[in-house]
């Protein structure tokens, strides 16, 4: 018995095998009796055709014409031709307010300012200093150049310029002054007053006869007295017996012959003081 119910499972699996293909190729109608297969259905004529693959590339752009200038009349646009005489010329306008006639307006120092430290100041010369970008000639005193000469009584004539320069560097000696200068200095030369602690270096020059004071200056009185006293610039040349006397200027160095032979009569013979050549 359980050999024949074995036979009969071995039939039945290619008949089902054979059922799935056969269902597989055939197409039941909602209605009718009849079956229609995959091979016999037509394909649908209306069904848009497929694009190719370079379709996405846009075309060639069309060329446009390049734009073209109207011409212009030069009579037309420019303007008409003047002589001189019938120019006029005319006022300037009013400003168009007040703020047009406003100046610069003026550096604002702090309330407790008391002037700018310059340290480390260089004389170059009786009146003018030098330091920290600054340069700065004091006020109330007209400066002694250092190559004025100046001329005393008996008519000798000495570079007081340069003497009156070594004794306001002497008087420096590399001290920080005050000036009234703004915080920041410029390469222009400013006019203003100087102090060492609380010695006015404008008054020191002038009443030690180093610098002129400056008419109608501050210093007028002080440079009067300097003037009578003779001291300084307004003094006679300085006393130089004590000095070594200056050295003769040294002799010229001998030129070198520009040949160890000399010529006589054409023939080459040796100098007097040279040996003769070996032979």
């Amino acid at each position: 018995m359980r050999l024949f119910h074995l036979s009969i499972a071995v039939l039945a699996v290619p008949a089902m095998a054979a059922l799935v293909v056969t269902g597989g190729r055939t197409v039941q109608r909602g209605e009718g009796s009849g079956t229609v297969t995959v091979d016999q259905i037509e394909p649908d004529v209306d069904a848009a055709p497929e694009e190719p693959a370079t379709s996405a590339i846009p075309g060639p752009q069309p060329i446009m014409p390049a734009p073209h200038s109207r011409s212009i009349d030069p009579d037309i646009v420019a303007p008409p031709p003047l002589t001189a005489e019938e120019l006029e010329r005319a006022e300037p306008r009013a400003p168009l307010s007040d703020l047009a006639l406003a100046g610069p307006p003026k550096l604002k120092m702090p309330d407790d300012w008391n002037g700018t430290k310059l340290f480390q100041p260089v004389a170059l010369a009786a009146g003018v200093i030098e330091a920290k970008g600054y340069s700065v000639a004091l006020s109330g005193v007209d400066v002694v150049r250092q190559d004025e000469t100046c001329a005393d009584d008996g008519g000798r004539s000495w570079p007081c310029g340069i003497r009156a320069r070594t004794a306001f560097r002497a008087f420096l000696r590399g001290r920080a002054v005050v000036c009234t200068v703004p915080p920041e200095g410029g390469r222009d030369l400013i006019t203003a007053e100087c102090r060492i602690g609380k010695q006015d270096v404008g008054q020191w020059l002038v009443e030690n006869g180093w610098a002129r004071a400056a008419e109608g200056g501050p210093y007028a009185e002080a440079g009067e007295k300097a003037r009578a006293a003779k001291k300084g610039i307004f003094g006679s040349a300085p006393n130089l017996s004590g000095l070594p006397p200056v050295p003769p200027a040294p002799s010229p160095a001998p030129q070198a012959p520009g040949s160890i032979l000399q010529e006589e009569n054409g023939d080459l013979t040796p100098l007097a003081d040279q040996p003769a050549p070996a032979q």
